[in-house]
């Protein structure tokens, strides 16, 4: 029982017995509504211990040898009661259905690190389940993973690996980010050179923008609308909410090299910008026009199509880094600054969010966008991701909108986790593992009202640096476990966690890892195969700023 991660709320005293040790005789009885976890739990547990796990047939049902799926609304949203006992053998009761496939994932971890094989594996005698009851629930309803897929592109079924990793820590939110200046991810079939032409540079800058190492294998890729639905409802399958981004009105080179008459054709000559190479705040924005609203609605429109509400109700506008030199150069964006009766350019950018947040609100969807749309004013109904700090997520939320606290400065995953000289493409502060698990979402002084808007917290990822799969593991992971905890369990004081005996509970689930192939950051530091001698990083020295 001390192994699980997250930890559960409660865990009550085990039942003296050998356990419950699953057979081919076991079977598998679910109620309606609990098919996700139903077909989830055949599929993982049935190929990992080569069992059929059918259903019971009326009358014949062994005692003690079976496990049981059921609904019980009073438990509440994604909460469940696990029970294992000598008469019943396992009994999920979930409050609703994302609660059930929960319990079924806390079922995997107390069957040991075979249970995550793709096929048995004849290594020893089988771990039972001991006779137990465990109640357990979220504390936020928002616990997610931002994965960037425009710096390097990542397959489909890389994608779908992620899902499973997401569901294996009870995690619930996939933050998609699909398009920015170094890459388009998603096919848009009304506008399709963004994929012929934005999905692929030329090259690519190797390390930190100011190195002077190049790759220059051209590098790109792009979901298609088929993938995208097949990426959805496998997340669904998983009750993980997909939350796609298009980043808006900065970041947007790559659409530009695509669709010149975007960008702002007055100040610069668009139709010589090619994607972008390299890594940074690019000045090259969109233009503030109808012709570029018109543009993006239309992708708007395929995007809800692939993305139904049920799964996504929040669409991510991006609104971060929109270095605003060209709409002061430009007669075009003065003029509609002028039209619109706006003080400044920072208002344009409002209104340019606004202008989506209607849009979207108008068809049933949430805006969400990062801390830079708090400047200038927000759109009423508009949530943030705030990632300077918390300085914007505190703002926000005492003015009544919904935050999801990712501050650089304590969840960015890209971020190196030490300061030795081993770490692969050093980028930002030290966030070691003890610092991720120490992480609170809700900062002190927050009135009731406003922590009541914090919805959850997220782990971002960067790509710029992260080539592939393996690197993209080994930044992500283990920290991600901590902040699973961190979003999951009530945890107290970040001061008086116990930090210690997560990582003794680390040491079982760093097996699950393994059996899962996940190339995670050793403890002890990158293997030979993980590290970049050579290739400049940008390491930040000291504490991070808490802003």
């Amino acid at each position: 029982m001390d192994n699980l991660i997250p930890a559960p709320v409660r865990v009550g005293a085990n039942t003296p017995g050998e356990g419950f040790l699953p057979d081919r005789s076991t079977t598998l009885t679910a109620q309606p509504g609990t098919e996700t976890t139903e077909r989830w739990l055949r599929a993982t547990l049935g190929a990992a211990f080569g069992l059929p796990l059918g259903p019971a047939r009326p009358g014949t049902k062994e005692p003690g040898n079976t496990v049981e799926l059921c609904l019980d609304p009073a438990l509440g949203p994604e909460s469940y009661r696990l029970v294992v006992a000598p008469g019943t053998g396992v009994r999920i009761t979930g409050g609703d259905s994302a609660g059930v496939f929960w319990g079924a994932q806390t079922l995997r971890q107390l069957l040991g690190a075979e249970a995550y094989r793709r096929a048995p594996v004849a290594s020893g005698p089988r771990r039972a389940v001991p006779f137990v009851e465990i109640e357990d629930g979220p504390r936020f309803a928002w616990r997610g993973l931002m994965l960037d897929v425009a710096r390097h592109f990542m397959r489909k079924d890389d994608v779908l690996r992620y899902l499973d990793l997401l569901a294996a820590h009870k995690l619930n939110v996939f933050h998609f980010h699909l398009t920015d200046d170094q890459g388009w991810r998603v096919e848009i079939k009304r506008h399709p050179r963004l994929t012929e032409t934005a999905s692929w540079r030329a090259r690519t800058k190797y390390g930190h923008r100011a190195s002077e190492l190049w790759d220059e294998t051209p590098h790109g890729g792009f979901y298609t609308q088929d993938d995208i639905r097949e990426i959805v409802a496998y997340a669904a399958e998983r009750h993980i909410r997909v939350v796609p981004e298009i980043d808006i009105p900065g970041h947007s080179q790559a659409a530009i090299s695509a669709y010149p008459e975007l960008g702002n054709t007055d100040v610069i000559d668009t139709s010589s910008l090619s994607v972008w190479d390299t890594w940074g705040i690019n000045p090259n924005v969109l233009a503030p026009t109808d012709n570029t609203l018109r543009f993006f609605e239309g992708v708007f429109e395929e995007l809800l199509d692939l993305f139904p509400a049920a799964t996504s109700p929040f669409i991510h506008i991006g609104g971060d880094e929109c270095p605003k030199d060209q709409w002061k150069a430009s007669p075009a964006a003065q003029a509609r600054i002028a039209e619109l009766g706006l003080h400044d350019e920072e208002e344009l950018q409002s209104w340019f969010i606004r202008h989506f947040d209607t849009w979207l609100t108008a068809r049933g969807r949430r805006l969400i966008g990062w801390d830079e749309i708090l400047e200038g004013g927000l759109a009423d109904g508009a949530a943030i991701s705030s990632w300077r700090g918390y300085a914007g997520g505190v703002a926000a939320a005492e003015a009544g909108h919904d935050v999801v606290m990712c501050p650089e400065q304590q969840v960015y995953l890209d971020h190196r986790q030490d300061g030795g000289a081993d770490e692969p493409m050093p980028i930002g502060y030290v966030r070691t593992l003890e610092d991720v698990y120490r992480f609170e979402p809700v900062p002190p002084g927050l009135s009731d009202e406003a922590a009541r808007h914090i919805i959850g917290t997220q782990a971002n990822a960067w790509a710029e640096v992260m080539q592939n799969r393996a690197r993209v593991d080994y930044q992500v992971f283990p920290r991600l476990a901590a902040l699973a905890e961190v979003a999951w369990s009530r945890l107290p004081a970040p001061e008086e966690r116990d930090f210690a005996g997560f990582e003794r509970r680390m040491e079982a689930h760093y097996a699950r890892l393994d059996a899962l192939g996940v190339d995670y950051r050793p403890p002890g530091g990158p293997l030979p195969w993980q590290r970049r001698p050579g290739v400049l990083g940008r390491p930040i020295e000291g504490p991070p700023p808490n802003v």
